[in-house]
C-alpha cells in the first residue's frame, strides 16, 4: 500500500516545502536535516504496510492469521502421530504393551494388542514421517523369543502441523460457512479434525430421515483402514448407541461411516520409444508419474462429485516421461474416453498395457 513512499519520495517532497531563497544543496543544513528524516520516515511507512498487510486474513503471515483465527475460535491442526498395524512370530508371543521397535529413523511403541500376533503401534515421531511402507521392524526392548516384526500397513496416518495457506483457507471458509448442530458444514469441520482423515462427503437421508452417511479418505488420500474407519464411527455415532448423541452426531442422527472406494482404472496406449528405450526400461517411471496425477484427483475428491481420468492428462504425463517419445490410442479401461470415477470412489492404477 505504501511500496511508493521511498526515501528518495519523501525527501523530494518535503524539500518542496522549503522556501528557494533557502540553501538546499547537499551539505547544507536543511539538506542534512531532511535526508535523515526522510529515511526514518520510509522505515515508519514500510512498518505502517507491514502491519496492515497482517490485518487481515488473506495476506496475513503466519503468527498474525494465527491470532486473527483465534477471534473465529480456530488454531492450526497439531502434527498427529501415525498408528501402523505389527506382525510378530511366533504369534503365540505375546508381545508386552509399550515394547519399542525401530524402522529407517523412527521407533514405534505398541499400543494394543488386535489378535494373536498383531498388535497396534504407535510412531513416536509426529508427522507423515510415520507413515512407512510395509517393512521389518528391529526390536529396541529384548523380547524373549521373538522371532520376527515387521510392519504390515499404516492404520492411521500421521499428519504433518497444517500448513499456513491451508490454515488460511479453513480460516477464510469459516465466514461462509456456519458450522452449526449438525448441519453440512458441522460433520465436514468435525470429522476433518478426527486424526487421520484427509477429506469427508455428508449425504443426508440416505437410509431414510434423521440417517446420515458420511465417506471419509484418509490423510495421504487413499481408502483408510477398517481400523481407522470404525474409529471415526465410534467418535460420530457408536455402533452400540446409534442416534443417541453421544459422539460428535447430534442426538437423532443415527450416522453410518464408511471408507472410500477404490476405481481400478486400466490403461493401453501405443507408445513410441527413442532410440535405445523399451517399455521395461519405462514402466516404473510410467506408473509413478500416473499414481502422482491419481494422487492429485484424490486430493481432491471430497470437493467434487465425479473425479474424472482424463486422457490427455495421461498422455500429456507419459509423455514427459524419459525415453517416450510419442502417446496415442491411449484407452481407460478399454474404451477410448474419458473415464468418471463413482461419486465414493477415488482412481487407483490397474494394469498398463503398451
Amino acid at each position: 500500500m505504501y511500496e511508493n513512499q521511498t526515501e528518495d519520495v519523501i525527501f523530494k517532497r518535503m524539500m518542496s516545502n522549503v522556501a528557494n531563497d533557502i540553501d538546499k544543496r547537499e551539505g547544507s543544513v536543511v539538506y542534512d536535516s531532511a535526508m535523515p528524516a526522510a529515511i526514518e520516515f520510509m522505515l515508519l511507512y514500510a512498518m505502517c504496510d507491514y502491519y496492515m498487510k497482517n490485518s487481515y486474513g488473506d495476506t496475513a503471515e503466519r503468527p498474525y492469521l494465527i491470532k486473527r483465527a483465534k477471534e473465529r475460535g480456530l488454531s492450526p491442526e497439531p502434527a498427529t502421530y501415525a498408528q501402523v498395524k505389527g506382525i510378530f512370530t511366533p504369534a503365540a508371543l505375546e508381545i508386552p504393551i509399550g515394547s519399542r521397535f525401530s524402522y529407517d529413523d523412527v521407533n514405534y511403541a505398541v499400543t494394543e494388542k488386535i489378535s494373536s500376533g498383531v498388535f497396534l503401534l504407535q510412531c513416536e515421531t509426529a508427522g507423515t514421517i510415520g507413515n512407512k511402507p510395509t517393512g521389518n521392524m528391529i526390536s529396541i526392548d529384548y523380547i524373549a523369543g521373538l522371532q520376527t516384526a515387521g510392519l504390515s500397513d499404516v492404520t492411521i496416518p500421521g499428519e504433518d502441523e497444517e500448513t499456513t495457506e491451508a490454515f488460511r483457507k479453513r480460516y477464510l471458509a469459516s465466514f461462509e460457512n456456519i458450522a452449526f448442530g449438525g448441519n453440512r458444514a458441522d460433520y465436514i469441520e468435525k470429522v476433518n479434525k478426527i486424526n487421520g482423515v484427509g477429506g469427508v462427503k455428508p449425504y443426508r437421508a440416505w437410509k431414510g430421515g434423521g440417517t446420515v452417511k458420511l465417506v471419509i479418505i484418509n490423510s495421504e488420500y487413499k481408502a483408510p483402514s477398517t481400523e481407522m474407519v470404525n474409529k471415526v464411527q465410534t467418535l460420530i455415532d457408536p455402533t452400540v448407541n446409534a442416534g443417541d448423541g453421544l459422539g460428535i452426531a447430534p442426538i437423532d442422527h443415527v450416522v453410518t461411516v464408511f471408507g472410500v472406494g477404490a476405481e481400478t482404472i486400466n490403461i493401453s496406449a501405443k507408445l513410441t520409444y527413442q532410440n535405445g528405450w523399451s517399455f521395461e526400461e519405462c514402466k516404473t517411471n510410467i506408473e509413478v508419474v500416473i499414481d502422482d496425477y491419481f494422487k492429485e484427483l484424490a486430493k481432491n475428491w471430497a470437493d467434487n462429485e465425479n473425479l474424472i481420468v482424463r486422457i490427455s492428462q495421461l498422455e500429456t504425463r507419459i509423455l514427459d516421461v524419459t525415453g517416450i517419445l510419442d502417446v496415442e490410442g491411449t484407452t481407460i479401461n478399454d474404451t477410448a474416453a474419458n473415464f468418471t470415477i463413482p461419486a465414493d470412489s477415488i482412481p487407483v492404477r490397474g494394469s498398463i498395457h503398451a
